[in-house]
This record gives C-alpha cells, sequence and structure tokens, in this order.
C-alpha cells in the first residue's frame, strides 16, 4: 500500500497544526496591541482615589479627591492610592489573560495562558 492510503492520524495533520499555531500566534499578538491600548479605570475609598492605566500597566492619570487629603493622615492616602493602582493592574492582567483564553480556546488548548 502507498502513502495514498495512510490514514494515520499523526505526521499528516502536523502541517494543518502549525498552521493554526502560527495564525493563532498572530492574533495573540494583534490583540495584545489592541489590548495595550484599552484604558481602564478604577477607584479606592469610594471613588475617593481614581487611576487610569492602559493594557501595558502604565498609569495614565490619577485623580484624588481634596477631602481624602489630610496631612495628619498621609498613611490612609498611601493606602488608597496602593490600593485603587493595584486593582488596576489586576484588571489589566485579567482583561488580558481573558482576551487570550478566547484566542487559545479555538485551538482547543483552554488554560494555557
Amino acid at each position: 500500500m502507498g502513502k495514498k492510503g495512510f490514514k494515520g492520524g499523526g505526521m499528516p495533520n502536523m502541517g494543518n497544526m502549525m498552521k493554526q499555531a502560527q495564525k493563532m500566534q498572530k492574533e495573540m499578538k494583534e490583540k495584545q496591541a489592541e489590548i495595550e491600548k484599552k484604558e481602564i479605570e478604577t477607584t479606592a475609598g469610594g471613588g475617593a482615589v481614581k487611576v487610569t492605566i492602559n493594557g501595558k500597566k502604565e498609569i495614565l492619570g490619577m485623580e484624588i479627591d481634596k477631602d481624602v487629603v489630610d496631612p495628619e493622615d498621609v498613611e490612609m492616602l498611601q493606602d488608597l492610592i496602593m490600593a485603587a493602582v493595584n486593582e488596576a493592574i489586576r484588571n489589566a492582567e485579567d482583561m488580558m489573560n481573558q482576551e487570550m483564553e478566547k484566542i487559545s480556546g479555538q485551538m482547543n488548548m483552554p488554560g494555557m495562558f
């Protein structure tokens, strides 16, 4: 029997898998570039501190309500800023992971990221 009759699931599918992997890699790069441009806004202290970051986790802006600026309690303000920044970073990471899951799921590879 010649090679035309070969019905094994091994090597003939390798080329197809490589094409799928290359397509997925391209889609992931495109999606990552798209996500890096998005802005994520979070607040802490009931809106007293607002932080805006992009998908690259760079801080784009910060607003602090003047009512929480107390020279006698600088630690509270520092805590609010850290909480808002950390939440923004978590949200950016979650957004990135969700978008990458969508792409990796197309290849039946959930949980890859």
